[in-house]
């Protein structure tokens, strides 16, 4: 069953007021002549590359629903949200593409969009996304409830409340929707599109430069046009470049363009990336450029400030933003609460990694089988192992180094 049902307003007359529609049929263009949709963004390496770093830096960590009880954290396996976050969130897509996507709409749109498919007891059964262009929100002017309508593929839409519509949004300045950042970023993604179709043309007449072919006397419109013809034939293209240029009737060739080099088009295209990379908070080196001063030790500080400044304030707002539209207030004050594991990432190398997990074991913060867990080996049944290992010469209440409690049972 449907959930859209017809309304007094078309499709077609309601779509065209959203902006986004607008977009997308090419109205709106930047000063360089070019109209910057989403659709054409990505056509940009820079903004694809942008969008498939932090799209994968939120779909390739593990998020999972957790609990906390009586100070220790285990993951909630036995409630329904569990398997739909971290696995399979609907019947067509992993967790990895569900939250790929939702990046990728966050990142381009500033905002993307999950109905709530529930059960009649009130049990979550799937999370279905939009597209961000399909739904608008939207405050009730009374209640200041928000509200959003949903537009269907059939002309028809529906009106939802925040029961029903998890709402992601980028930064915002409004509180209602996200800011777009390729209609922020147009001029400079617009002027990307540009320098890549100019030197496109330039090495599609076999890099030489166009000019004026100039001869005695005056040509008949028949002697323009095959004149012309066989200019284009035997000196354009990839297939003649380098083939000397044989001039009779005393012509000459009056050079009219700039070369490359002249137009300084490589340090347009460096710098459009650089901007791009800007808009998106995304480092330079993270999508396949960098300059001759980058090196192995300062591209381990980029990756670490890449997970800092990029990806971490990202973790922290699809946590709590799944936990307020996903996780009802029996369930936080249950102590359940969303995870991006994301020491996967942070590891080092095999040598660094060994150093920090045995001063952990040997400092007495973390159990031998916890590091085994780290490092995805199975634990270790001497009961020792889940013990702390207290230094010596530290003193302290002998209770700490009890045995860990067992697992919560769910």
């Amino acid at each position: 069953m449907s959930i859209f049902v017809p309304s007094s307003i078309g499709r077609q007359n309601q779509a065209f007021k959203e902006p986004f529609w607008r977009e997308m049929a090419g109205w709106l263009s930047t000063a360089s002549g070019r109209s910057v949709t989403m659709r054409t963004a990505i056509k940009v390496a820079t903004v694809f590359a942008c969008c498939r770093v932090i799209g994968n830096g939120l779909a390739q960590v593990p998020f999972k629903l957790m609990r906390e009880v009586d100070g220790r954290r285990v993951p909630a396996k036995n409630h329904p949200l569990y398997r739909l976050l971290s696995l399979k969130p609907n019947d067509w897509q992993t967790s990895f593409e569900f939250r790929q996507m939702l990046a990728w709409h966050i990142e381009l749109a500033g905002r993307a969009f999950v109905f709530k498919n529930r059960s009649s007891n009130g049990r979550m059964l799937e999370l279905i996304p939009f597209a961000p262009g399909q739904v608008s929100p939207r405050r009730d002017p009374e209640t200041l409830e928000m509200l959003y309508d949903v537009f269907g593929s059939d002309g028809t839409f529906r009106t939802f409340t925040k029961k029903h519509i998890w709402h992601l949004r980028g930064p915002t300045l409004d509180g209602i929707e996200g800011l777009d950042v390729v209609k922020l970023a147009g001029e400079a993604i617009g002027l990307a599109m540009t320098t890549e179709e100019a030197v496109a043309q330039l090495h599609r007449n076999g890099i030489r430069n166009s000019g004026i072919y100039s001869v005695e006397g005056t040509l008949d419109p028949k002697q323009y046009e095959d004149l012309s013809g066989w200019v284009t034939k035997q000196f354009a293209g990839l297939q003649n470049a380098g083939k000397p240029m044989i001039l009779d009737r005393n012509a000459k060739f009056l050079n009219t363009s700039m070369s490359s080099i002249d137009a300084q088009s490589n340090e347009t295209r460096k710098l459009q990336i650089e901007q791009i990379c800007s808009f998106f908070g995304v480092l330079p080196i993270k999508v396949g450029y960098s300059d001759k001063t980058a090196t192995f030790a300062s591209a381990e500080e980029m990756n670490r400030a890449h997970r800092e400044d990029c990806l971490s304030p990202r973790w922290e707002a699809f946590e709590q933003s799944a936990a307020i539209n996903l996780l009802g207030d029996e369930d936080l004050d249950a102590g359940y609460y969303f995870n991006f594991v994301e020491e996967g990432m942070m590891r080092g190398s095999a040598k660094d990694t060994a150093e920090v997990l045995l001063k952990y074991v040997n400092g007495g913060v973390m159990y031998p089988n916890e590091a085994r867990d780290k490092l995805d080996l199975n634990p270790d049944l001497d009961p020792s192992s889940n013990k702390l290992r207290i230094p010596a010469n530290i003193v302290g209440d002998p209770k700490v180094a009890e045995p860990a409690p067992p697992a919560l049972q769910e």
